[in-house]
């Protein structure tokens, strides 16, 4: 399993419109082959950082669905980042 973790840096002004704006790769992700939970969420303290939650089944999986990259138009958004892949030998419950 690997969890892809992190956060992305947007301007705070339009931190609403890039999060409405991922809808869609959300749903897309959520109904991909592999993927165990997808999320894109507002951060609670700071207005302009967004956190990257992702679980996903394998690497193959997590390539497939992400084919090319993120969207330009998103993509030129982003003024820093911090995503990081982390692999799981193992869960157990909380």
């Amino acid at each position: 399993m690997l969890i892809i973790a992190g956060w992305l840096r947007v301007d705070p002004a339009s931190r609403t419109d890039y999060l409405e704006g991922c809808a869609a790769v959300v749903e897309q992700a959520r109904s991909a082959p592999g993927c165990l939970d997808f999320a894109l969420s507002a951060d609670l303290l700071d207005p302009g950082r967004i956190n990257v939650h992702e679980r996903w089944e394998s690497d193959e999986q997590l390539r497939a669905f992400r084919g090319s990259g993120p969207d330009v138009g998103q993509a030129a958004q982003i003024r820093d980042a911090e995503v990081l892949r982390y692999r799981i030998s193992a869960t157990e419950p909380a």
